[in-house]
C-alpha cells in the first residue's frame, strides 16, 4: 500500500535527510591563545583516500572566522549524555562566552593542530582545511583528517553501540541515540 505523498517547505527539506550525527567542532583563536566550540549537525566524510571531512557553517558564526584564519578544526564526537552541553555550545557565540569554561567541558591539547580537543567526547579527528567551498549561505569546510583517535574499548572499526549511545539532531531541538540493536 502506497501512501499519498505531500510538499516539504523548502526550508525544511534539509531535516529529510535527519537524523545526522551531531558532533562538536574546535577551532583555534590566535589572538587570544583559547578554542572555541561550535555544534554542527551538517558534517559528512568525503573520501577514503586521502581521509576527508565536509563541515557546513555559515560565514555569519564566529568559527567560521576561526578556522578561515587559522586552517584547521577538530571533530569531537559527544554521546547522549552532552546533550546539554551540545545545546549550549550551538545557542552561544563563542565571541560572547567561553564555551569551555561555562560548560565546565575539559580542553586538553589536540595531537597536531592549535584547537583543544574535548576531553569528554568519545573520539576526535583532527584536520587541517584542504579547501572551501560557498555552497549558498554556508560554507563547505573540506578537512583532510591528519589524526584520529577514540577511547579505549569503545570503537574496533565501528563504534561498539552497547557501549556508546552517539548523538543525532532530528530538527530545532530535538535529538535521538543509538540502540544497541545491530540489524544485519
Amino acid at each position: 500500500m502506497y501512501m499519498k505523498k505531500v510538499d516539504v517547505d523548502k526550508f525544511y527539506i534539509t531535516r529529510l535527510m535527519h537524523p545526522r550525527h551531531t558532533v562538536l567542532i574546535t577551532c583555534f583563536n590566535p589572538e587570544n591563545n583559547k578554542s572555541n566550540i561550535i555544534t554542527v549537525a551538517w558534517s559528512t566524510p568525503l573520501s577514503h583516500n586521502p581521509p576527508l571531512i565536509g563541515i557546513s557553517i555559515s560565514p555569519k558564526r564566529y568559527s567560521y572566522n576561526l578556522i578561515s584564519k587559522t586552517g584547521e578544526f577538530i571533530v569531537n564526537i559527544p554521546t547522549i549524555e552532552l546533550i546539554k552541553e551540545v545545546l549550549f555550545c550551538g545557542r552561544k557565540s563563542g565571541k560572547d562566552v567561553d564555551k569551555f569554561e561555562k560548560t565546565k567541558l575539559t580542553p586538553k591539547p589536540a595531537r597536531k593542530v592549535r584547537a583543544s580537543i574535548i576531553e569528554e567526547c568519545i573520539a576526535h579527528l583532527e584536520c587541517k582545511v584542504v579547501n572551501q567551498v560557498e555552497v549558498g549561505d554556508h560554507i563547505l569546510f573540506i578537512g583532510e583528517v591528519i589524526a584520529a583517535y577514540s577511547n579505549e574499548g569503545l570503537f574496533k572499526n565501528i563504534f561498539d553501540v552497547k557501549k556508546v549511545k552517539t548523538l543525532h539532531h532530528l530538527g530545532e531541538d530535538l535529538f535521538v541515540t543509538t540502540s544497541s540493536e545491530v540489524l544485519k
